[in-house]
This record gives structure tokens, C-alpha cells and sequence, in this order.
């Protein structure tokens, strides 16, 4: 009896080893994955969409979960299937890298020209501006006694 017992261990041991180990990866979820991809035919993200297409892909999604695909393997098989477009982000490896990089890029050269057109507007010299105390010559100097005796 007692052998028995301890072979019905040792084989449920044995078979629920793999099983357990069917799923070592750390799960995904639906939700995680959701805001990541696109729908094809609206072109927002999943969890903002509620068309047939993007139904279809949540109920592939959530296939691919139960059958503990990770979210790099789900990913990837969604744009084998529907292209790079899928993605919400372009993948930041490659040539999508510019897509991260360019932006940025663009937005420090804009600062940089600002910077230099702003120095050179201040340090240019002021031909309009009045002339400094003390240099009005004679003929300045008497019609400007003139126009403010007019004034009082």
C-alpha cells in the first residue's frame, strides 16, 4: 500500500514537473499588451479601440497568453503578420532608432539656433537708440529746450 502511494508521488512528481515548467516565463497580460499595439484598421491603440479588427487581435493576444507567450513573442508574431505598423512605437533598434533619436535632435538645434540668433540680437548695436547723456551737440541741445518750453 505504501508502495503504491509512493509510486503515485513520484509519478505525479514526475508529470507535473514539465507542466509547471510549460510556463516560467513571467506572464503578460492583455492590458499590459493593449496600449502597445495599434489597430489596423482605425489606427488607434487596442484599448482605445472597440472595431472587429482590434477584437480579433486581443482575442489572439489573449491565445498567446494562455499559452504563455511573452509579450516579446507576441509582439514579434503580430508584425510578422501585420508589419512594423502594428507597433505603437517603432522599435527603438536600427533604423527606427532615428524615429527616437530625431526628434530630439531636431528639438536641441532648435534651442541652439534660438540661443545664437537671441546673442546676436543682444549684442548688436543699437543705431536707433538715443544718444547717452552729455552728447547732444549745440543744435540737438537748443531744440530740445524749444519743443519743452512749448510743453510747459
Amino acid at each position: 500500500m505504501i508502495a503504491r502511494l509512493a509510486a503515485v508521488v513520484v509519478a505525479a512528481g514526475v508529470l507535473a514537473g514539465p507542466a509547471a515548467a510549460a510556463c516560467v516565463q513571467p506572464r503578460t497580460s492583455l492590458a499590459y499588451l493593449e496600449g502597445q499595439i495599434m489597430c489596423p484598421t482605425c489606427h488607434t491603440t487596442l484599448d482605445q479601440s472597440s472595431s472587429p479588427a482590434a477584437l480579433r487581435i486581443e482575442a489572439q493576444i489573449q491565445k498567446r497568453i494562455a499559452q504563455c507567450w511573452t509579450a516579446d513573442q507576441i509582439r514579434s508574431e503580430l508584425v510578422a503578420n501585420f508589419g512594423a505598423g502594428i507597433l505603437a512605437a517603432p522599435p527603438r533598434k536600427g533604423f527606427d532608432l532615428l524615429a527616437w533619436w530625431l526628434p530630439l535632435g531636431g528639438i536641441i538645434l532648435g534651442a541652439a539656433v534660438l540661443a545664437a540668433g537671441v546673442w546676436r540680437w543682444s549684442r548688436r548695436s543699437d543705431e536707433g537708440a538715443p544718444p547717452a547723456a552729455g552728447e547732444l551737440d549745440a543744435a540737438d541741445e537748443q531744440r530740445l529746450d524749444e519743443l519743452l518750453a512749448h510743453l510747459d
